[in-house]
């Protein structure tokens, strides 16, 4: 299979990654539960996961990192745990409905909700951000980079506006978590979500939230927390308060091998590999008659993502024909970005999303290429 989905996730994982989820299945304990070698061993491992993720960000320490099971865990803690009836809160037409649709939510409970307009090419507007401002604005809440054109967001912008007029921001870093650099005190975000299972090359179920000093968040969950045990409450201290329940140590093994090996092979690296296969691919698509490409291709830096549509061929046809006769993964469909899709154009037709990986090779985007220029042939 010539793997072009990692969107989604990161099919091909570091082997340190697998020999760590293999070493932590076969020896860990439950995290926290215990004083015998198993528990302890598992601390370790979360501990040096957390920390790992607190350099790999720019926190101000480890325990403002904690774990949840993927990134649309992380956003539902953090919207839902800061916003209360009667506060307006500001988003994107970019935006995931891990984002929409917990927005949706405090929505019917009270909030009120602005949701910044994108155009064709699927770009904001940074001045509508502070255009949207009220009295009674909460927060921010914006993807730092789309999961369906690629289109960054100037995260560092958004956060010294939100700074500015007091507001919080909480950044969905999924798409660029592992990719580029993020640092959280330069950029004045206050809550980053992020999964683990796309460029942080971790397994599925893994993933997490930074929380600022000073920004308190309510607790999604309640329950175990191997502390405080006749506290009628959850304990309130960073990472515990947003940790019920025991952690998935073994993933967490996993996601910090893949945070090692992230800085062992450098961002930066990964990061041009990735652009190199992205813009080979994107320069020779857009010039085959009857392929239409969406997104903003005016800046360099950019998700690795390309999506288009095949002239008026639905875009799960386009897929399945790559997945069936060529061999070659992609995500077609909606991508749970519903907005997006509006601005684009695209809601009827969807579009096939390629996503690259610095595991994909250039033999494979030729592939990519022949094939898309086969299915685009006018029979």
């Amino acid at each position: 299979m010539i793997y072009l989905d990692n969107a989604a996730t990161t099919r091909h994982k570091p082997d340190c990654v697998v020999e760590a989820v293999t070493r932590a299945l076969c020896s860990l304990g439950n995290p926290g539960r215990g004083a015998h070698e198993g528990s302890l061993d598992a601390d370790r491992v979360v501990f040096d996961t957390r920390l790992a993720l607190a350099e790999l960000f720019h926190a101000e320490g480890p325990e403002r990192i904690a774990f949840t099971a993927n990134a649309t865990e992380a956003l539902n803690i953090a919207i839902k745990g800061i916003l209360q009836p009667g506060d307006h809160v500001i988003t994107t037409a970019m935006e995931h409905n891990s984002v929409l649709r917990p927005l949706y939510e405090m929505e019917e409970r009270g909030a009120e909700l602005t949701i910044l307009p994108a155009d064709r090419q699927g770009r904001l507007h940074l001045e509508a951000f502070e255009a949207a401002i009220r009295p009674n604005t909460r927060a921010i809440v914006s993807t730092h980079g789309s999961n369906l054109t690629g289109n960054l967001v100037d995260i560092g912008q958004v956060g010294q506006l939100a700074r500015r007029h007091g507001l919080l921001l909480v950044a969905d870093a999924s798409q660029t978590a592992g990719v580029f650099p993020i640092d959280v005190q330069q950029m004045q975000i206050d809550i980053l979500c992020f999964t683990g299972h796309k460029s942080l090359l971790g397994p599925q179920g893994t993933g997490g939230l930074y929380v600022r000093p000073g920004v308190t968040v309510r607790p999604l969950l309640s329950g175990g927390s191997g502390i405080q045990t006749y506290r009628r409450h959850h304990p309130p201290e960073m990472p515990t308060a947003l940790e019920a329940g025991t952690l998935n140590a073994h993933g967490l093994a996993g996601l910090g091998a893949a945070v090692d090996y992230i800085r062992q092979v450098g961002l930066e690296t990964i990061r041009e590999q990735e652009m190199d296969r992205m813009w080979e691919f994107y320069r020779r698509v857009r010039a085959i008659p009857g392929i239409t490409v969406y997104g903003d291709f005016s800046q360099r830096l950019r998700c690795p993502i390309v999506a288009l549509n095949v002239r008026d061929y639905d875009s799960s046809q386009v897929s399945d024909a790559l997945s069936s006769h060529y061999g070659i993964a992609t995500r077609p469909g909606a991508h749970c970005a519903p907005l997006m899709h509006q601005a684009l154009g695209t809601v009827e037709q969807g579009a096939v999303r390629f996503s690259f990986s610095h595991f994909n090779t250039r033999e494979e985007i030729e592939t990519a290429v022949s094939a898309l220029a086969e299915l685009a042939q006018e029979e």
